[in-house]
């Protein structure tokens, strides 16, 4: 790597904002001999700018031997953030490729086979006749040998160990900040009916029953392995499959994988990985094995393929922290903070919270989440917004409750089939919408009128179900916690904001936000820290279905919508009350418009007293 090509490489005309003096600081935490460079660089700063100009500054094939490492990876958990980096022309020197399910096989007859279900996939010593322009092949053949091959992070750990993507000198990765969770999630292995392709031919026992659990599921994954290699050893006896048939082999394989890596890795003594198993409901029931912490997956799949690593992200909120969830040593570790060019200003904070949105809460406060939101539509009678509900539960009863008011024409929402096509759909509306999203808090650009106001209804905590969070609060990891809820909440507000005399207003609906803020203060970015600064509450309109673009009465579409009012509250009405206040919000008040405090009950002095039973 020379890091003096990293300036010289960045693909566009002119710099803007802070992006100059972010590659000379990136630069020089290279040649001072890091090996890994975190690089902290708010939304709108051009992330994938700067990913480009670290990847060129990769070793060429004229500059090493042989034998050594060249070119670079460009990656991302996103595929979102992926189809965006294919369609900038900015970065068109990027080789995109994807995994076989994205590509049809261009055979007579197959024009709408996916790749992976194609003849070559399906038939024994298949000799595909057209393979040299198979879109998939193709597309692999061509990022094998350009400078920067650009893909997913799951193809890319998919791929760990390939002939055809092998070391390169330098690896990219984009929206780094989950990439321990992006790590657990890869390497869970999830056994039910739905994954299992012999569940009906094998006994699933109580793992919990009688003594170790962890050995126990060992066992039976060591069981189930062996019959998954029989199926499939079945399966490769035949000359030719069926797609169904192709899916079910690739499926055995994989699961396989899966459990042979589980095995090996619980035998291991050296490894640091601690798995935890879930079998809520006993015998014959669905198993899940997950891994905390699993730096001996990421050594495999990740930093075993480059010399030199640059991870870009808004929210890496701790450096020690980090490290240490994707086992790397700090020693080797740069963090460069990229200014935020963006005026606070046109990005404010609002508190409208009317108490907790936690499970036991719930009944109580999101009734009056929802007249609020009301409100707040009033506001923005001419200008679409988001919603961030943060679960189905909350978005469903959010929607009912609004389209009881006479506001179901105005509102939209999405179903776990159909987010993409709901949100596309959304977003090309001219309409003043509102759209309730569920898991949307990264990887969404909602530039200029696309959204104006955002609205975030609950503190995103992770759910204390979940087995590996329980098991690290017992260990009383509560600052992990809280910084994995932080890391959410900067995301979901960078959604409405994306160039700097771009604006957008977001509302704070859960009261549990307020003390999320005053407990992570030290773990900010000074330039979210400065909003957080800013904070105040708004003036917003009497409680109107009307006026928010309703009709009165109950049920049925909008009767029309009001007239402008001219620019978003977030630059034209005048606000006050709490500017600059992080703590005091509403938990309980009885009035809608009033902010009345009123005693927590007791819990409130529990460790889980904002996320009590979460879900």
């Amino acid at each position: 790597m020379d890091p003096d090509r990293i300036p010289r490489s960045f693909p566009a005309p002119s710099f803007r904002g802070a992006q100059e003096q972010a590659l000379s600081d990136i630069r020089d935490a290279f040649a001072a001999g890091n090996d890994v460079v975190l690089v902290r660089a708010p939304t709108g700063s051009g992330k994938s700018l700067l990913a480009r100009s670290i990847a060129g500054a990769a070793a060429t094939i004229e500059e090493v031997a042989p034998a050594d490492a060249t070119d670079a990876y460009y990656t991302t958990p996103q595929v979102s953030q992926l189809d965006d980096v294919a369609a900038d022309p900015l970065l068109d020197d990027l080789s995109v490729i994807r995994g076989k399910s994205n590509y049809t096989c261009i055979l007579n007859g197959e024009t709408d086979t996916p790749v992976d279900r194609a003849p070559c996939a399906r038939q024994a010593g298949f000799d595909c006749t057209v393979r040299h322009r198979c879109p998939y092949f193709s597309d692999r053949a061509i990022a094998s040998n350009r400078r920067v091959a650009a893909m997913t992070l799951a193809y890319f750990m998919q791929t760990a160990g390939s002939e055809v993507f092998r070391k390169r000198d330098v690896v990219v990765i984009d929206e780094a900040h989950g990439l321990a969770e992006w790590a657990e999630m890869y390497a869970t292995v999830d056994l039910n009916p739905r994954t299992v392709p012999v569940w009906d031919e094998i006994g699933v026992p109580d793992v919990a029953a009688g003594g170790d659990t962890l050995e126990r599921t060992v066992r039976f994954a060591e069981t189930l392995a062996g019959v998954c290699e029989r199926a499939k050893d079945e399966l490769l006896r035949k000359p030719e499959l069926t797609p169904e048939e192709a899916a079910r082999r690739d499926r055995l394989q994989e699961l396989r994988s899966e459990l042979q890596w589980f095995v090996d890795d619980y035998r291991n003594p050296e490894s640091p990985t601690t798995w935890v198993v879930d079998q809520p409901d006993g015998e014959g029931s669905a198993i899940t094995i997950k891994p905390l912490d699993p730096a001996r997956y990421l050594h495999h799949t990740v930093w075993d393929r480059g010399n030199r690593f640059a991870l870009l992200s808004a929210t890496i909120l701790s450096k020690a922290a980090f490290c240490r969830g994707v086992g790397l040593d700090p020693a080797n570790v740069a963090l460069v903070d990229v200014e935020h060019t963006f005026p606070v200003e046109n990005r404010p904070l609002y508190d409208v919270t009317r108490g907790k949105m936690t499970y036991d809460r719930r009944d109580e406060t999101l009734p009056k989440v929802a007249r609020t939101l009301v409100r707040v539509m009033a506001e923005h009678d001419d200008e679409k917004g988001l919603v961030h509900c943060h679960s189905y539960a909350i978005q469903s009863e959010l929607r009912r409750r609004l389209a009881e008011l006479g506001l179901g024409g105005r509102v939209r929402a999405h179903d776990r089939e159909d987010r993409d096509a709901a949100l596309e759909s959304w977003k090309a509306t001219d309409e003043p919408d509102v759209f309730l999203s569920v898991k949307m808090e990264e990887a969404l650009d909602l530039s200029g009128d696309l959204c104006r106001w955002q609205v975030v209804c609950k503190a995103p905590y992770l759910n204390t179900s979940d087995s590996r969070v329980a098991r690290r609060l017992d260990d009383g990891q509560w600052a992990w916690y809280r910084r994995a809820a932080l890391r959410t909440v900067i995301q979901a507000c960078g959604r409405v904001v994306r160039a700097p005399d771009d604006y957008g207003a977001t509302y704070l609906a859960d009261s549990s936000l307020l003390d999320l803020f005053e407990r992570t203060r030290g773990d900010m970015p000074a330039w979210f820290r400065e909003q957080v600064d800013r904070l105040s509450t708004p003036e917003l309109p009497p409680f109107d279905q009307v006026a928010a673009g309703g009709r009165s009465g109950s049920g049925g579409s909008p009767g029309g919508r009001r007239s402008s009012r001219g620019r978003s509250s977030a630059r034209g009405r005048k606000r006050s009350g709490r500017s600059g206040s992080t703590t005091g919000g509403s938990t309980s008040g009885s009035s809608e418009t009033g902010q009345t405090s009123g005693a927590d009950d007791e819990q409130s002095n529990h460790p889980l007293s904002d996320v009590w039973g979460d879900g």
